[in-house]
Formats: structure tokens, sequence, C-alpha cells
């Protein structure tokens, strides 16, 4: 396991112009860049809404864990893969799913796990939402389109304020289990000291590192988000190929005119694409494609890598004004490009709990995780090691905090 100190003192010692430049990778671990940044930035924990793009068509976060290791009376044969959109969903008011957008997971099987990600998928789960009912549910049509072969399903959203409706859906000779609906934010960090961080460091305010923990604030606490999460048996991804490792990334793609459709985001791991790319205009680029895309401009093929040329750049500029020379930003390249979220299912899934040979994690993401202090030790090579907050939040701190996970699935709390 990627150990994690609190070391406030590291982060005192990293120099304010690394600060500042740092802060285009920690904008993408997840800040409300429409109320609270200006929108020439974005993240894909939460782009804001425009005229054009609407909350609900936002992704924040994906989790993706062997259910035994969240539950130790479940089952390590299956999966649960866990998509949250419309970020910033205030308490007690019923959020409801896009009824022109496809919502989607993607899995591609791996040979091992140092392997390339190839961004092609073999199976793609995807969830269609009718217009909202008078009692507040949403009507979900969930297609599997697996190496070539498409099946139908249907489930229902929970409505706020009820109890969770999991539906099973019986697909290719395997059984899904699939909840739509309301639940808290998992995600924690304390944005609102990392934006006095970043004052200090362009000399609008004192120099300061990040708060101790009986000071520090969880910005999402409080919050909602539309989850859907999914319980997937590991056989029905690997369709008699006895695959053990696969890549899994998600999307949203917008209908428009004569029915085409549109990818509007797409996001796995958190702060890869909208943490080291800055510029808005790379950030919907990437937004738009697919981690194939990525890969083949990675390896030199036209006209992907013509066109990526500049956005790699940027990720690699972004690396570098961090602290980290051309060896180790090649390096970070290499494990973070394409972006997909590796899980090898045959251990202990945890976001740090082993990484590949080219240093990228390989065990998925688990509810708990505290990616935003993975995520600062690796890109800053453990100058910064954490924003001194946590799910569970600090005792006696009333400014962070979630409520409990459930035990049973989809796992996530209580919506607020």
């Amino acid at each position: 396991m990627l150990s994690n100190p609190r070391q406030n003192q590291a982060t005192r010692r990293f120099s304010a112009k690394s600060l500042l430049k740092l802060s285009g990778v920690v904008l993408g671990l997840g800040l409300s860049l429409g109320s609270i940044a200006p929108a020439t930035l974005a993240s894909d924990h939460d782009d804001g809404e425009t005229n054009t793009k609407s909350r609900n068509l936002n992704l924040t976060d994906l989790y993706v864990f062997r259910e035994g290791d969240q539950n130790p009376n479940a089952s390590t044969d299956d999966l649960v893969l866990i998509m949250n959109t419309n970020p910033r969903s205030v308490a007690r008011q019923q959020y409801y799913f896009n009824n022109k957008a496809r919502y989607e997971f993607h899995i591609a099987r791996t040979p091992d796990n140092d392997a390339t990600p190839t961004g092609k998928p073999d199976v793609t789960l995807r969830f269609e939402f009718s217009q909202p009912k008078p009692n507040q549910t949403q009507t979900v049509k969930i297609t599997t389109i697996r190496d070539g072969s498409s099946h139908v399903g249907k489930a229902i959203t929970t409505p706020l304020n009820s109890d969770p409706k999991t539906t099973q859906v019986p697909m290719g000779g395997q059984t899904l289990f699939v909840f739509a609906g309301l639940r808290e934010d998992p995600f924690f960090f304390d944005v609102e000291q990392f934006f006095r961080v970043r004052a200090g460091a362009l000399g609008k305010g004192p120099a300061v590192g990040f708060r101790d923990p009986d000071k520090a604030v969880d910005f999402t606490t409080g919050y909602n988000v539309n989850a859907i999460a999914v319980r997937v048996p590991i056989k029905f991804l690997q369709n008699q190929s006895g695959a053990t490792t696969f890549d899994v990334w998600q999307t949203i793609s917008v209908r428009g005119k004569g029915g085409k459709y549109r990818q509007v985001e797409r996001l796995a791991r958190p702060a890869v694409n909208e943490g080291l790319i800055v510029s808005n205009d790379f950030l919907n680029a990437l937004n738009s494609v697919g981690p194939d895309f990525e890969a083949a401009a990675l390896a030199g093929q036209k006209p992907a890598a013509k066109v990526a040329g500049p956005i790699v750049n940027e990720a690699a500029q972004t690396l570098k004004a961090i602290g980290n020379d051309d060896q180790r930003t090649n390096t970070l390249l290499q494990a973070f490009l394409p972006d997909v979220m590796r899980i090898d299912t045959t251990d202990t899934s945890g976001y740090g709990n082993a990484l590949n040979s080219k240093g990228s994690p390989i065990r998925g993401r688990l509810l708990k995780d505290d990616v935003v202090d993975i995520t600062l030790s690796v890109l800053t090579n453990g100058a910064i090691t954490t924003d001194n907050v946590s799910y569970e939040g600090t005792p006696g701190n009333p400014s962070q905090g979630h409520s409990p996970l459930q035990t049973q699935f989809p796992y996530l709390a209580l919506p607020n």
C-alpha cells in the first residue's frame, strides 16, 4: 500500500512557484469550476454548467473494485462499477439523469498488468434514461455490447427519500445488478485552502500550506451526486477469454440532430486528462475522443500524433513545472496515458495497492481511497503528501466527514 503520511512541513517546503504550477494539476481533482474558478479552466469532477452542457452531463468520479474487498461477506468474483454524475447536487432536492444522453462504462480485456492500454472496449455497459415520471423515477434502458453481441434490459431509478431499488438484469447468461439514483458524493478535498495556497503563490496573499487536520475543510461535504452502480460477474466480462485484468473508463454522449450521438465527457483515473491538461480547448478535445486516440498518439500514429502533439506537450510542461525532470516526466506520461482505470482482479482492490512496471495503479479504486493524497504525492515526487482531508474526517472538525457507507450494494452513503 502506498503510504500517505500527513506531513504539513513537506507542503510548506514546496516552493511558491511550484504550487502555482500545481494549480493546473489539482484543479483536475475535483474543483467546482463553474462557481469558484474561471471558465477557462476545467475539471471533470465538475466542469460547471454552460448553455450547451448541463450539470447532469458532468462526470465526477469512477470507482471499480472487487465486491469482496468492499464487503467481506460478498464475492470477489464480482466487480462493482460506479459512475458518479451531476456534481453539487444540494441536499433534499431531486435531480435527474439526462434523457437525451448515453452514460457508458467501457471495459477492455488486458493480457497482463504491464500491457499498454489499447483503449478499445470489448464490453460496453450503456444506460439511457426516460423523462422523469410524476413519482420522480426514470425508466432505465440497459444495453450490454459484448464482443459485438447486444442484450437489452430495463431498470428503474430510485427517487429521493426512497429505499434503494436494485434491479436484477439477465444478460448473456449472467445476471447484473443495477442501481441508479442520488447518493452522497464520496469525494473529499480541501479546495478552499488550495485557493489560499495558490493566492500566496501569486503574491496576492500570505504564503501558506494546507491546513492542519482539525481545520481543513472538505468541499464536497453535504453534497449529493447521481450515481449509476453495477455489480457485474467477472465471468461476464471474460466471456470465455480467461482475462483477469481489465481497463475501464466511462463516457457521456448526447443525442444530436439526426439521432447521432456526440461524446462530451470521458473519465477514468482522477487527475489525468483533466489534471495534466490546463487549456480548456485541449481538455474538451480529449473529452470528445477515447483512450484509443491517446494510445495512437503516444505510438506516433498519424493523424493522432500530430493532432495530440500540443496536448501531450502541455501535459509534459505541467509535470516539469511541478519539479519533474525530463526522465521522470516521460515515465509519468507512460504510466498515466492513455487514461484508463486498470484493475487486476486476482488481488485486493485499492488505488494505491499496487503499481505495474510503468508505475501505473492496477487495482482499481475503492470508495474511501484517498486519491488526492496519492496523486499529489506521485505527481510532486513526494513534495506534497496530503491535503489533510479524509472520508471520515477529523474528530471534532465539523467541516469534514461523510456519512457512513452502506454495508450492501450499491455501498454509497444515503443522500443528504
